[in-house]
């Protein structure tokens, strides 16, 4: 195996920032710092390992999906460089009509 960079796409980050401020408006700013930070780091470990969760070619050729902690579902393609972190759904939101 070898090792490929992680890119969170614009998108990616722009769920990652929603959801930050969705918890934290919830519960508080540290518990979503954590939670987000747990989220990157998971996503740090596709580096390696970068052929987990689904293809899900039937939406997206390349599309994979792998879900974390049971609440986000993590949309992500795989190249011979890099693993793009394409979008993040959080709670059951309707991910295959938006990719």
């Amino acid at each position: 195996m070898k090792p490929r960079g992680i890119i969170f796409a614009p998108e990616a980050r722009a769920d990652l920032l929603a959801l930050y401020e969705w918890i934290s408006a919830k519960a508080s700013p540290e518990v979503a710092m954590a939670y987000i930070g747990r989220i990157e780091r998971y996503c740090s470990g596709f580096d390696l390992a970068s052929q987990r969760g689904h293809s899900r070619d039937d939406i997206r050729t390349g599309l994979r999906v792998i879900g974390f902690e049971r609440r986000v579902t993590i949309a992500f393609m795989v190249s011979d460089q890099a693993v793009t972190i394409l979008r993040l759904f959080y709670g059951g939101q309707n991910w295959e009509d938006d990719l």
